[in-house]
């Protein structure tokens, strides 16, 4: 037994000084986030009927338990883990079928399944699956990912993945999903004319789903007009705003939001930047957007110094899921963008985003202690039937040609 846990996990990796910044700025968005998860859930708790403090100790509770993930995750070896990228992809497509035959509907959203513990949404975990799953088909498959047939055939289970989280009625996610998938491909080298290919072909997707699902297209598209429908698909984002111009400068102070008795639908998930703005006001909101920031220069740091490109490209991945997500969020809570359910990643309370999203710091933090080299990844390079035929040294032009010494030009 000890000598498969040696095969698998090393000792705590310590001394890098990006991974020990991204660490701190973990530490800083968790702390905030359970902070504010008390303080925007006490409401919804009682008016639930139970205690005010119910859902903070259960997101307590779920940082403990995502901070034993990060500390495996930390340790674990980055090449067995690469190495079972298929067989997690595998596992998560059968949670997501399991989610359509036996999950459970929560606010209308049939998402999550049960268990004795915690109810487990797999769409979180599929994130994180897709990208080293992505990363995984790079690295083993370069050489004919460049041909479009081949891609498909190894992208395939993504695609799986997000035909059954559409099923879910979850376009939010299926986006994020998508973006570190193409993301991932595009850092790798993709042909551009794939990617353009790939956006096109999404146009004609977008307008069958829009044809097979009229309200849901509407709910997303209600931020272009505020202003209608204000008791309906509008209402969430009138709250929204109402609540982050209440907050002002500096806010009406801790707990002390009107807007989450019963005003504002899912404070504490969906919109709880916008209670950070009703009662830390415009400078609580400001140090949440320097935090992230600081977050994505740490880990951009990390992808820098990585000397294995398969590891660059998980960082990536993560890099371009967090970031995404928190923009989104920051975004429709404002009403710059449509309101699709994506959680403010570190802030928004659920059990199975916050253990995944310190599972992937734990990536972050591990790989950035990593050392090891790989060889150079090129997409497409040498697909099949393709010849690399070098290219002839072009000859000395003779009026550059010396056969003896330079000499100085006579005066």
């Amino acid at each position: 037994m000890a000598r498969i846990v040696q095969r698998v996990l090393q000792p705590f990796p310590r001394g890098d000084r990006a991974a020990t910044t991204l660490l701190v700025l973990t530490a800083l968005l968790v702390g905030y986030g359970t902070i504010m998860v008390g303080s925007a859930s006490d409401a919804q708790s009682a008016l639930n009927g139970g205690t005010s403090f119910a859902l903070a100790i259960r997101d307590m509770i779920y940082l403990v338990l995502g901070a034993v993930v990060f500390w495996v995750v930390a340790r674990i070896r980055l090449s067995w883990l690469m190495n079972l990228a298929p067989m997690l992809l595998g596992i998560g497509l059968a949670t997501l079928v399991g989610v359509e035959m036996v999950g459970i509907t929560v606010n209308g959203g049939k998402r999550w399944l049960p268990t004795p513990f915690i109810q487990i949404q797999p769409s979180e975990f599929f994130k994180l699956i897709v990208v080293l799953y992505a990363a995984w088909v790079v690295q083993r498959h370069h050489k004919q990912i460049g041909n479009w047939q081949h891609l498909v055939l190894w992208m395939a289970p993504i695609l799986a993945g997000v035909g059954l989280i559409l099923l879910e009625h979850d376009v939010g996610t299926d986006t994020v999903v998508v973006a570190i998938a193409l993301v991932v491909l595009f850092v790798a080298g993709l042909p551009r004319k794939i990617i353009n290919a790939i956006v096109l072909l999404s146009v004609p997707v977008m307008g069958i789903y829009a044809m097979l699902e009229p309200y849901s297209v509407r709910r997303l598209t209600s931020f272009l007009h505020p202003n209608m429908n204000l008791t309906t698909s509008g209402y969430q984002l009138l709250q929204s705003r109402i609540g982050l111009g209440a907050g002002g400068l500096t806010g009406l102070g801790l707990d002390h939001s009107r807007e989450k008795w019963g005003l504002l639908p899912n404070p504490h998930t969906d919109f709880i930047f916008t209670i950070i703005g009703e009662e830390l006001g415009l400078i609580g909101t400001l140090s949440v957007i320097a935090l992230f920031i600081g977050f994505m220069m740490a880990a951009t740091r990390i992808a820098r110094q990585c000397t294995n490109e398969v590891y660059r490209l998980v960082v990536v991945g993560i890099t371009t899921w967090i970031i995404l997500e928190a923009l989104i969020n920051i975004a429709s809570v404002v009403g710059f963008w449509a309101v699709t359910g994506i959680p403010l990643p570190f802030f928004s309370y659920g059990g199975t985003a916050l253990i995944t999203e310190l599972a992937a710091v734990g990536l972050l933090y591990n790989i950035a202690h990593d050392r090891s080299r790989s060889a150079h990844l090129v997409i497409g390079a040498n697909e099949p039937g393709f010849i690399a035929v070098p290219t002839p040294a072009r000859p000395p032009h003779p009026r550059t040609t010396h056969r003896g010494p330079l000499r100085a030009p006579r005066s």
